[in-house]
């Protein structure tokens, strides 16, 4: 188990924040060519990523698990005049991605746009101070920067999550920016023109119903890149360990020996669930209306850790874990309660070595 190289005192620090050390490392001993503005080469921000030893010997640990080619697309595109769509399902860590990335290239991953069907266009654009614009007419010291503009500014990377959340007249304001590399600002007679380095990491959700999908315009100034669920259970067992660990030490919770075995098997069981199969083929099950992410596997086993250690016998028993299994299977009362009580009778209960897992989840099942 890892945990961050830095201890900021922070409940979420920054990525840059936590992982300063290895970043400075990183530059100490990166001697290859940096694009206009970046903080690494493209070659360490990979290696930043996806971890490895330098030549002194710092470690660096992986911040994602995947293919190492997926990481190499990103960052060339990055390298480019193109911005960047992060795609995939709920839990492929998408959002973590994109930080590191950030923090990696520009070290300032805090430019950040949150996409909700509320965002308004000065989030992207630029907004006023209403009480000098008042007083004082439109001016350089009546205007807000949004942090796409701020970006632009400084030759940084701006950040925007959840993109199809947005409306579609809010996200047609990237197109100029990312097409032209300017901002018009009609008010002052005036445009902010993008420093070398800028470009945008944008987030968003394939599985979502009911979003603004992405105009061709828009989407042809993209490109994107699809993150995966973990290809296969050991690797998906490693993310939520590390994940696990680095959560544990920023929340301080007492460490909980032989948390091994439950870990799998909550990533077995969501594994399953997603798949609509046993992890050996033979029986066949319905699935939930959730995604079962890796993001919610980690949520239920740091719950279970801190259930045990304040309230248990600081062991991670599955007692501990089996309550916040049920809160992340059943989002339907009605249609994921049938889902998950066939899963419990059909192949928990047939599973000797499940036994405390079965009885733990029925008394919570009621």
């Amino acid at each position: 188990m890892t945990a961050p190289t830095t201890d900021t005192g922070l409940l979420r620090p920054h990525a840059e924040q936590a992982y300063a050390a290895e970043l400075a490392a990183l530059a100490a001993a990166d001697d290859r060519p940096r694009p206009p503005s970046w903080e690494l080469s493209p070659w360490a921000v990979v290696t930043y990523l996806l971890g490895g030893v330098l030549p002194d010997g710092t470690a660096i640990i992986p911040k994602y698990i995947g293919p190492r080619r997926l990481l190499e697309v990103a960052v060339s595109t990055l390298a480019t005049d193109r911005a960047l769509l992060l795609l995939g399902v709920p839990g492929t860590a998408k959002t973590w991605v994109s930080e590191h990335l950030a923090a990696a290239v520009s070290g300032n991953s805090t430019l950040l746009v949150q996409g909700t069907s509320g965002t308004a266009e000065e989030a992207i654009r630029y907004g006023w101070n209403y009480a000098r614009l008042l007083a004082e007419g439109p001016s350089e010291a009546a205007l807000v920067p949004s942090p796409v503009m701020t970006a632009m500014r400084t030759g940084k990377i701006a950040r925007i999550e959840e993109l199809t959340r947005i409306p579609s007249d809010v996200q047609d304001a990237l197109i100029t920016v990312l097409s032209e590399k300017t901002l018009p600002v009609p008010e002052l007679g005036s445009e902010v023109q993008a420093a070398k380095g800028f470009t945008v990491i944008a987030t968003a959700n394939d599985r979502d119903r009911g979003v603004n999908d992405l105009s061709s315009a828009l989407r042809r100034r993209f490109n994107t890149v699809v993150l995966p669920l973990p290809a296969g259970e050991d690797e998906e067992v490693a993310i939520v360990t590390r994940r696990v660990a680095e959560l544990g030490a920023a929340l301080e919770l007492p460490p909980v020996p032989a948390a091994a075995e439950e870990i799998r098997r909550v990533v077995r069981v969501f594994r399953e669930l997603r798949a609509g199969v046993t992890a050996d083929g033979r029986t066949k099950l319905k699935s939930p209306s959730g995604t079962l992410s890796t993001a919610e596997a980690i949520s239920v086993i740091t719950n279970g850790i801190a259930l045990s250690a304040h309230f248990g016998d600081g062991v991670l028993r599955a007692s501990d874990i089996a309550g916040a299994v049920l809160g992340s299977v059943i989002k339907d009362p009605v249609a994921d309660s049938v889902v998950w009580t066939e899963y419990l009778e059909a192949v928990v209960r047939e599973r000797p070595e499940w036994a405390d897992f079965y009885r733990a989840c029925r008394e919570v099942s009621g």
